[in-house]
């Protein structure tokens, strides 16, 4: 029998999104029996409750409602709630691929232990800023498969745990500020315990996260003072100090959206890429001494 698997979406303010990303989930391939939706509401100014009520005729449908706490809290909050023995992440602006479950559920029964990691894909190709933090997250992928033989993280909108034993871990660490860094965070310390992290590429969800130039900034900014609190984080648990990339790690970075689009477009990505490195080294150095240097 196809496991049990539950679908936890954490959202605030977005209900247009989320009604897309429900609609999506409503055309998957993957018996309605054996999946359950908990959608967190992170005190949202307009429950979401009644506008999304009519999706519970498709599919069996939750709708957990919660103070203002972020994206962690609230994966914890639907986490709690799982029925699942596969609790599977996204977010309200995703459109899962019709398989998407089906893919997860085969890898979920090869490899029981194992947390799973899915590909993302760019769903606003006109979108600059849009594609080039996609091609971010795609190079930082490729690297650290390449340099550790096994992807290092996966980003936590397209995101599964066996039920039990993320429930063991504790879930997401809710000491992270903002949106940023907290899935690299569940992702060291699930590989610190012991247990795998497998990617399955052909597990997609498509990413609509609209994206200009002050956004993106923003974005990259918010990234780098989440990886400030996961580098102290991760201090504390294995004594090791923050560990600069080499220059090939940026020279890669560089050139990794040539021949992918046309010269133009790749060039557009590859100076975005480079802005990003910065906004990310301000928002590092920002939340370092903002917390007094240490």
């Amino acid at each position: 029998m196809k496991p049990l698997i539950s679908i936890v979406i954490p959202t605030h303010g977005r209900p247009e999104k989320l009604w897309r990303c429900l609609q999506a989930i409503g055309g998957l391939q993957y018996p309605t029996d054996r999946f359950e939706v908990i959608v967190v509401d992170d005190g949202s100014p307009v429950a979401v409750e009644t506008s999304v009520a009519s999706f519970g005729e498709s599919f069996p449908l939750r709708v957990i409602r919660q103070e203002n706490r972020g994206p962690a809290v609230a994966r914890n909050t639907g986490m709690q709630s799982a029925a699942g023995s596969l609790v599977a992440f996204t977010d309200d602006d995703c459109l899962p691929d019709r398989d998407w479950l089906g893919q997860l559920a085969e890898r979920h029964n090869r490899y029981p232990d194992a947390a799973l990691g899915g590909r993302v894909h760019n769903a606003l190709p006109h979108r600059i800023c849009s594609e080039s933090s996609q091609l971010l997250v795609d190079y930082l992928y490729q690297y650290y498969e390449t340099l550790s033989k096994g992807i290092g993280f996966f980003t936590s909108n397209n995101l599964a745990f066996p039920t039990a034993a993320l429930k063991r871990l504790g879930g997401f660490d809710e000491t992270f500020p903002l949106a940023a860094g907290e899935d690299r965070e569940i992702c060291d310390r699930w590989t610190r315990h012991g247990m795998p992290l497998l990617y399955v590429p052909e597990a997609i969800v498509h990413h609509a996260h609209d994206l200009n130039i002050s956004r993106f900034a923003r974005q990259q900014f918010n990234y780098g003072r989440g990886a400030w609190h996961f580098h102290n984080l991760r201090k504390r648990h294995t004594n090791t100090g923050h560990r600069v990339e080499p220059a090939r790690f940026y020279l890669g970075m560089i050139l990794y959206p040539f021949g992918k689009r046309n010269w133009l477009r790749s060039a557009q990505a590859s100076s975005l890429m480079v802005f990003s490195q910065a906004a990310n080294a301000a928002g590092f150095f920002y939340e370092r001494f903002s917390r007094g240097g240490n």
